[in-house]
């Protein structure tokens, strides 16, 4: 077999420069196209990582925006019914201040009814006794309760201290008048028996002047200067009154 080392040379050469200029014009262009499309690629993919991460961090910033949201809604609901509670406690607290209020004020108008009817009462049994005191008086005769009445108020005044008696029996001496007074007037008869019985009494001459009182019912009063000695039907009903007020 013969080789034509000067063909094959050239056949070489021919490749060689085929091969640059494929390398030059052909394969140079394609693969700075294709670097341009990989580098373009790899800028997608980037940005797209980008994006991806964003939205990553959005996801998260909106699961963290969410949370506060929630978080925020339970505290705005606890405070709303901690308000709502306290509320309801003030309401409650008002509501039994009043009912307290109103019931001190009832209690207060049953008292004072209570009171008023109390005294009214008091005062109707006083007007009645009074009514059935003069009634009763009116069938006993009068010299019996004038006997019976001087008799008392001579017990009263034995009954009084020392500085009393002399109190009123000094009246001679500082010229002053002891009042001798009747629910109706007395005879000259019975005035000068009633002046003999309580001389005897305070153990003085005394300067009686009489008068009669129809507001003392029955009974015999003597007012002295500084003492008054009363033994009558009036002054023992309004004993009872107060007795009855206490």
């Amino acid at each position: 077999m013969h080789i034509d080392w000067w063909t094959l040379a050239l056949q070489t050469v021919n490749v060689l420069i085929l091969v640059w200029i494929l390398g030059r014009f052909f394969f140079r262009p394609i693969m700075e196209v294709v670097a341009k499309r990989q580098q373009e690629a790899n800028k997608l993919l980037e940005d797209a990582a980008r994006e991806r991460d964003e939205a990553v961090n959005m996801r998260a910033e909106a699961d963290k925006v969410r949370a506060n949201i929630a978080a925020r809604r339970e505290d705005l609901i606890a405070a709303a019914r901690a308000e709502v509670q306290s509320e309801k406690q003030n309401m409650l607290a008002q509501t039994s201040q009043e009912l307290a209020k109103l019931r001190a004020d009832a209690d207060a108008a049953i008292v004072r009814d209570r009171a008023a009817a109390e005294a009214q009462l008091i005062a109707h049994a006083g007007d009645l006794s009074v009514e059935i005191a003069r009634r009763l008086l009116g069938r006993v005769p009068h010299r019996v309760l004038l006997r019976t009445f001087l008799d008392e108020i001579c017990a009263e005044v034995q009954s009084l201290p020392a500085e009393a008696r002399d109190g009123v029996a000094a009246a001679v001496t500082t010229g002053r008048q002891v009042e001798v007074v009747t629910a109706a007037p007395l005879s000259d008869q019975e005035m000068q028996n009633v002046s003999a019985t309580l001389e005897k009494a305070f153990g003085a001459e005394l300067p009686l002047v009489f008068r009669s009182d129809p507001a003392i019912i029955a009974g015999i009063e003597v007012h002295g200067p500084n003492t008054i000695i009363r033994n009558s039907w009036a002054a023992d009903l309004e004993r009872i009154r107060r007795e009855l007020k206490a």
